[in-house]
């Protein structure tokens, strides 16, 4: 059984930089397809980058592409999100999750496990 820890979020200003990390214990990383999701307050939860597993192509919301970017170390069983310009919108609790195939489309419904999750707040 796969399980996941996210760690890395907190308080930052607009036009600021964090990176989340995620640690997937319990089985070997190798062959699950990662993702991260967000959630705001009162709003649905929304995926926010994807990456596969041989080629490790990326996917990323429109909201977020050249600001954030994905990676995964498999050697360390993590995967990893680099924000940077951080806006008021990006504020929410940020999920890994993982899926046992290759390219899985960016959409919560297609991913079976998920980590509890990590406060991300941007404001001044």
């Amino acid at each position: 059984q796969l399980q996941l820890v996210e760690s890395g979020g907190g308080l930052v200003q607009p036009g600021g930089s964090l990176r989340l990390s995620c640690v997937g214990s319990g089985v070997n990383f190798h062959y699950y397809a990662l993702a991260w999701f967000r959630q705001a307050p009162g709003k649905k939860r929304e995926g926010v980058s994807s990456i596969t597993v041989f080629t490790n192509r990326a996917d990323y919301a429109d909201s977020v592409k050249g600001r954030f970017a994905i990676s995964r170390d498999n050697a360390k069983n993590t995967l990893y999100l680099q924000m940077n310009d951080l806006k008021p919108e990006d504020t929410g609790v940020y999920y890994c999750a993982a899926d046992y195939s290759d390219d899985v489309p960016l959409n919560e419904n297609s991913y079976e496990y998920w980590g509890q999750g990590t406060q991300v707040t941007v404001s001044s």
